[in-house]
This record gives C-alpha cells, sequence and structure tokens, in this order.
C-alpha cells in the first residue's frame, strides 16, 4: 500500500492551524524569567482574593504572566514546579479553571490532581486541609462558599489559591488585566465599565480597577448593586490610586467613553431557581451593538465565558471584531502559571 502524504487539512477540507508544533528547549542566552524562582514577594503565600493584594503584588503577577507568555517555549519554566503537586478542589463544574490550572502545573514542571466534589460534607474543611498539606505543595480551590477558601487557607500550610468563589473571581481578573494591558497598553487613564449582575468577577474586578487606578463604572438593576463591603473597600483603594468608581442604573451612562465594555451571565452556577426572575430584570443590560455605540469606537467587548449570546450579550459583539474574549480565556493559562510560580 502507498503510503498517503500528511497534511493539516480537515476531513472537511478545511486547514487548521497548527499552534503547538514547536517543543520546549533551553533558549541559548539569558531567559527573561530565569529570575522568577528568585522572587521572595508572595513566596509560600495565599491568594485569596485581589482585596488581599497590593498593587505591587498585583504588577508583578501581571509582569511574570507577561513574560511566561512571551517564554511559551522556554524550557526554564520547568523548574519553577519541578517535583510540585497541585491539589484542584472543584465543587463546581469548569471548563477554564481546569484545564488551565493543570495545563500549567504540566508547563511549570509539576503535576496537578483533581477531585471533584462538595466540601465539608464528607470530612470538615479543616481536616481537608491538614490532611492535604502533608501531600500535596498547592491547593487550588473552586468553591461556592468564600469561607471554604478561608477555612482551606487556615488550616493547610501551604499555598491555597481561590479558583472561584461566591465573593471573588481573583485570576479571571488578573487575566483579564494582562488582556486589557496587551490591547491598550495601560491601566491608567482607562475605563472599563461593567454591565450585568454585580458578581464575584465584578468585585475583584472593581478591586483590582480601584488598586491600579483604572476608571471602573458598574451598570446593574436596583436590586442587584454589588456587595457593600467590597464596594468600601474599593472606594478605599481607588481614594489612593486617584481613579473613579461609578455606580449606576443606566447601562448607558456606564458605558459613555469606556475603552473596554465588560459583562457575565445573568444568572451563575447555584441561582438556577431565579433565572426566570433574572433575565427580566437584566432585560435593559444587554451588551449589543446600540450599547457599544455608546463606549469609545476601539472600545473592547470582555466577558470571562461561558456566555448566553442572545441574553447579557448579543452574538453581533461577542462574535464581532471587537470582542477579546479568547484572549482573556488565553490569558488565564498565562496569570495562573505566574501565581503558581510565585507562590509554590
Amino acid at each position: 500500500m502507498t503510503a498517503q502524504p500528511t497534511s493539516n487539512l480537515t476531513e472537511t477540507g478545511a486547514t487548521k492551524r497548527v499552534t503547538n508544533s514547536q517543543r520546549m528547549a533551553m533558549p541559548e542566552g539569558p531567559s527573561i524569567i530565569g529570575d522568577v524562582l528568585q522572587e521572595p514577594l508572595l513566596r509560600g503565600r495565599d491568594v485569596t482574593g485581589i482585596e488581599h493584594l497590593t498593587a505591587e503584588e498585583l504588577l508583578l503577577i501581571l509582569d511574570v504572566a507577561r513574560r511566561l507568555k512571551l517564554s511559551k517555549f522556554d524550557a526554564t519554566q520547568t523548574l519553577f514546579a519541578k517535583g510540585q503537586t497541585l491539589a484542584m478542589l472543584f465543587e463546581k463544574p469548569s471548563l477554564r479553571t481546569r484545564v488551565t490550572f493543570e495545563a500549567g502545573m504540566t508547563q511549570l514542571g509539576g503535576n496537578a490532581i483533581y477531585l471533584e466534589g462538595q466540601l465539608g460534607i464528607r470530612e470538615s474543611i479543616s481536616d481537608i486541609g491538614l490532611n492535604l498539606e502533608r501531600w500535596v505543595d498547592g491547593i487550588m480551590a473552586r468553591v461556592f462558599d468564600h469561607e471554604t477558601i478561608i477555612g482551606l487557607a487556615a488550616n493547610a500550610n501551604v499555598p491555597v489559591i481561590n479558583g472561584l468563589s461566591d465573593q471573588e473571581h481573583p485570576c479571571q481578573a488578573l487575566a483579564d488585566f494582562q488582556t486589557l494591558m496587551e490591547h491598550k497598553g495601560t491601566y491608567k487613564g482607562q475605563k472599563l465599565a461593567y454591565v450585568g449582575d454585580s458578581n464575584n468577577v465584578s468585585n475583584s474586578l472593581m478591586l483590582m480597577a480601584a488598586t491600579l487606578g483604572t476608571d471602573f463604572s458598574l451598570a446593574c438593576p436596583a436590586n442587584y448593586q454589588p456587595n457593600a463591603s467590597v464596594w468600601l473597600k474599593a472606594m478605599k483603594r481607588a481614594e489612593q490610586s486617584g481613579c473613579k468608581l461609578m455606580l449606576t442604573h443606566d447601562p448607558i451612562e456606564a458605558v459613555t467613553d469606556a475603552d473596554a465594555v465588560y459583562t457575565d451571565v445573568w444568572t451563575s452556577m447555584g441561582q438556577e431557581a431565579e433565572s426566570e426572575k433574572r433575565e427580566k430584570a437584566f432585560a435593559s443590560f444587554q451588551v449589543n451593538a446600540t450599547l457599544m455605540s455608546h463606549a469609545k469606537k476601539n472600545a473592547i467587548v470582555m466577558h470571562c465565558l461561558p456566555a448566553h449570546r442572545g441574553l447579557e450579550i448579543s452574538a453581533e459583539v461577542i462574535d464581532g471584531p471587537q470582542s477579546v474574549v479568547f484572549d482573556q480565556a488565553e490569558n488565564r493559562l498565562h496569570a495562573q502559571k505566574a501565581i503558581l510560580s510565585l507562590v509554590l
């Protein structure tokens, strides 16, 4: 039988982009990530939320994330988690969080263990933490209740990373600000507008914007305002950084002259019983072409995914030229690799 030539054509004849053909190798000269293992600022620390990180610490994570992205094939990074294991605890299903943390640990020379199920039922949160610290070098948890993150951090003598809780989503915010920097070149003087449900994502975004000096506006229905404690913390940080925070119930007011417009699902996991009520409450808060016409002409559109086209965002906008949602998704990998590289 005659051997058939290899091809990157699919069965339908479409050409697939070959993006992973290159392999890691040690650089011929100095590595731009060569100093990461010696960086002490966050070593051994928990990352439970943006509220516990300073501007210096946030900028360090973002800088390392940028350099790791540029050094995708630099084998220097395989030393950053060599011989180390990350326990990944999931109470909620995930695509981006699981794949990016597991792939990230692999690329850093380590290993990740996936554990799924509700925490604190079969065994107490404290006992879970006290057990895991004997076996692994770090814990990432994606949970419903933020107190679960706090309980793990209080009882495990290894770094605990918040992969998502009902109060914050710090890894997402870090990836989002990496994306904002890539497309806008700066954080200062930019206006980030968030339209929709005041949730864990908006909490982390407003805290990060306030810390780094990014103007932030949030538009939501009157009955879905942000957590008062988080808002007050953001206001205090905004006073220090010199940025402006706005809370409004008018989406147009929020997005006017915005450099980036962000939205998220109206009904988060665990709120499914409220979906019909929420769809009615948020009907006028859809990010669509009409709303985007009030933002700057070169504004980018952001969404943490998964998205529901036709609800919180129109298909025309999320699939249009202003959308950077898959850049955000890609940067989850790099931002989380930066966290792992700095804390483990």
